[in-house]
């Protein structure tokens, strides 16, 4: 049975999209079958991998009875990662589509066909708390919230605790928060830094691993890769979701998940 965790946050620019796609990427490498799925109706995953907006097939055409499930899902040159992406999507159609996301039970029926194939499925929403998230919380076990360090996305993040709450008590008990992982952090800066500080003395759940500021970033979108994928040395930014893939997992497994890892090990001889 997998895992399904929805990246959210009610602000945009708080590099939801970038966490998803590394994290997916972090969690493919390290062996786990993952499914990175895309239910932002902007197609972002499709952006952020260098994709005309029109170039995959995809989730859309799944909810139209246009393709299978098998038709939609996307390998990739990992083999342990595979994509859902949104589909080919008119702006026009938009409001069709949130729709019927939200009205239907396609997202549900698309995650229940698919879940016994991969470990991991990590849903990429669109920014806000709208009617698409709340469809993705609605089929997910586990929710990830980036949190940009800056003003305006700290008083707003007691909003998306409060839709959290409230999902879990009315529409999904299985509903876990995994945690809040600041992002575009500069703690060289003093507003980060100040953010950084109430963040950490204010909220529980306030992951170990955050993500910084870095132009690698800018660098990884414009050539369309995750920032593993650059060529070069290996950058401490990339392994910074290796080593939210290892704090996430540790959670898992305390909320009584199993995550693939042998908790029980022999002991072993070192001379």
């Amino acid at each position: 049975m997998a895992h399904i965790l929805s990246i959210v946050s009610s602000k945009g620019g708080a590099g939801k999209t970038t966490v998803a796609l590394n994290l997916a990427v972090a969690l493919a490498e390290g062996g786990d079958n993952t499914l990175l799925v895309d239910v932002d109706p902007l197609g972002a995953i499709g952006f952020s991998l260098a994709q005309s907006d029109t170039e995959w097939r995809g989730l859309a055409e799944c909810m139209l009875d246009q393709l299978s499930i098998d038709e939609i899902i996307m390998p990739t040159k990992l083999p342990t990662l595979s994509l859902l992406p949104r589909g080919r999507l008119d702006p026009l159609d938009v409001g069709i589509y949130e729709e019927l996301l939200h009205s239907s039970t396609a997202l549900r029926d698309v995650i229940a066909a698919v879940e016994q194939r991969f470990r991991y499925i990590i849903i990429d929403t669109p920014s806000g708390l709208g009617i698409i998230t709340r469809a993705a919380l609605s089929v997910s076990n586990l929710v990830l919230l980036p949190l940009q360090a800056e003003p305006l996305a700290l008083r707003s993040i007691s909003q998306t605790l409060r839709v959290l709450m409230h999902v879990k008590e009315h529409e999904n008990p299985n509903l876990e928060l995994v945690g809040i992982l600041a992002t575009m952090v500069q703690l060289h800066k003093d507003a980060s830094f100040n953010i950084m500080t109430t963040v950490w003395e204010s909220f529980s759940g306030v992951l170990e691993t955050y993500i910084p500021r870095a132009d690698v970033f800018g660098t990884a979108s414009e050539k369309g890769l995750p920032i593993a994928f650059l060529p070069g040395q290996y950058s401490p930014e990339a392994a910074r979701f290796q080593l939210l893939v290892t704090e996430i997992k540790g959670i898992i497994q305390g909320l009584g998940g199993v995550t693939g890892e042998t908790d029980e090990r022999p002991q072993r001889e070192l001379i």
